[in-house]
């Protein structure tokens, strides 16, 4: 494949005007490929191509996209190896971590897209006699990262077309292979023309330009926060629907009734995971006081043995941080953690012991960790786990609340009365109980800066369309 192409209209073109960019594989910090920058111009190419394909694939019987994405699904399997290389060549994952986790979200999200589709009702009746009937929305933009891409583009594209929309995807310029790969098995699936499109690019002119094109009916982004924001203040101008799956500084309770050998060692792992780059990473354990002192020495010795390594390796360690420019984020918050009086209890500032290339940090866990510190506000987005302590279930939730964002949340208890209770007075899109994971075909989304709309299963689909009221039929 020449990577510098981009995918319009049901073929690879190159770009209007080449803006060359190197692809790095950050356990290497070698260039592994070249992709080109797209522009404005590239972005009205793509959008004109969905535009036109829009009429034809909205009037495609649900049972015909159905079959499309089934036979796109069967070629995903054929190539699963091929998608695993590229999500750990592109962004660090660990090839076993890719295999087990990053490369089955397309298969869990397209399956659980497939069987949703079968509960989605496309019209029904009022009491009143009035008949409602869903639509797709219409040509809708998607711009997803790097630090689940498929994951992400699964949780757009597939719905998108699934529900008659047409699209065009702006991928994370930082890992693009792998969505590349997801572009070409759409393509062998034989989507027609112009029903699915990509240009490879930037935030700031890609991602705007899409945000602000008014012939886009709708945007859906997952990023930062402040990214977030940019994209809604640019959609606003042609007030299209905004859908958000953003930042989160997940809460983790840990009450002494819980197996805390168990849970413990399983939240350090569940931070730690993809190197801590996840949006509901539970990044703020939260401790009863009685177990306070022993929930902190049982985290470090789980932070003590997470072990750093080579991502092309099979195994279960970590792997590096996606790119220098993380690197140095996630070292400078360590660095703020030390400033700002936090106990470091394992880890540390700079690389591991060993390691002279590619970007890779140290689990690290700090204590006695403050509302008023940065570690506690702000996301890190790296292997940094922040503990502290509360007296009671009330000042947990208070805690645990105590945050602009609302992603996820995590409880471990072994009483089922407080786990629903304490469940239902979080604020959070999610709630994970004694380890739970998240299932495919569930929800996915935040309360407050973390976002808003939810990706995966049905409301994912229902996100796509739009609903029209027909009076007198």
């Amino acid at each position: 494949m020449d990577h510098s192409c981009f995918y319009i209209g049901g073929a690879w073109v190159a770009p209007l005007t080449p803006h060359p960019f190197g692809v790095e594989n950050p356990a290497t910090e070698k260039i592994v490929t070249e992709i080109s920058l797209g522009t404005a111009a590239d972005v009205d190419l793509a959008v004109a191509a969905a535009k036109s394909a829009f009429p034809a694939w909205a009037a495609t019987p649900v049972a015909e996209r159905r079959a499309l994405m089934a036979r796109f699904l069967a070629l995903y399997q054929a190539r699963y190896e091929e998608m695993v290389q590229a999500i750990s060549t592109e962004m660090g994952a660990p090839v076993t971590m890719a295999r087990e986790q990053q490369a089955d979200t397309g298969i869990g999200h397209t399956q659980g897209f497939l069987d949703a589709l079968d509960h989605l009702v496309w019209e029904w009746q009022l009491d009143n006699g009035d008949t409602l009937m869903r639509e797709p929305i219409g040509v809708v933009g998607l711009i997803t990262p790097w630090n689940w891409p498929v994951n992400q583009i699964a949780l757009k594209v597939v719905p998108a077309l699934l529900t008659g929309c047409t699209c065009v995807l702006k991928p994370s310029e930082i890992a693009p292979l792998s969505a590349m790969l997801f572009t070409e098995l759409l393509d062998q699936a034989g989507f027609p023309a112009g029903v699915f499109n990509l240009v490879n690019g930037d935030g700031p002119t890609v991602g705007a330009a899409l945000s602000r094109h008014r012939d886009i009916a709708m945007m859906s982004f997952t990023g930062s926060t402040r990214a977030g924001a940019a994209v809604s203040c640019d959609a606003a101008q042609t007030v299209k629907r905004v859908t958000l799956e953003l930042g989160g500084k997940s809460p983790n309770l840990v009450f002494a009734d819980c197996d805390l050998e168990t849970q413990v060692a399983a939240s350090v792992a569940e931070c730690m995971n993809n190197t801590g780059q996840s949006c509901d990473a539970p990044t703020r354990l939260i401790v009863e006081r009685a177990v306070y002192d022993k929930v902190v020495d049982l985290a470090r010795a789980a932070a003590l043995a997470t072990e750093v390594g080579d991502p092309a390796v099979e195994g279960p360690h970590i792997g590096p941080l996606v790119s220098a420019q993380q690197w140095a984020r996630v070292q400078a918050l360590i660095e703020a953690g030390l400033e700002d009086g936090a106990r470091l209890v394992a880890g540390g500032p700079g690389m591991p012991e060993g390691m002279e290339c590619g970007h890779y940090a140290k689990p690290t866990i700090f204590a006695d960790v403050t509302p008023e510190m940065r570690l506690w506000k702000e996301e890190v987005f790296g292997p940094v786990l922040v503990i502290t302590p509360f007296e009671d279930e009330a000042e947990a939730i208070a805690l645990a609340n105590d945050s602009p964002y609302g992603l996820a949340a995590y409880v471990q208890t072994g009483d089922p009365v407080r786990a629903r209770r304490v469940a239902k007075a979080l604020r959070a899109g999610m709630v994970h109980l004694n380890g739970a994971p998240h299932s495919y075909g569930s929800p996915f989304g935040g309360y407050g800066q973390s976002g808003n709309g939810r990706e995966g299963g049905l409301l994912g689909l229902e996100d796509f369309t739009e609903v029209k009221a027909v009076h007198g039929l």
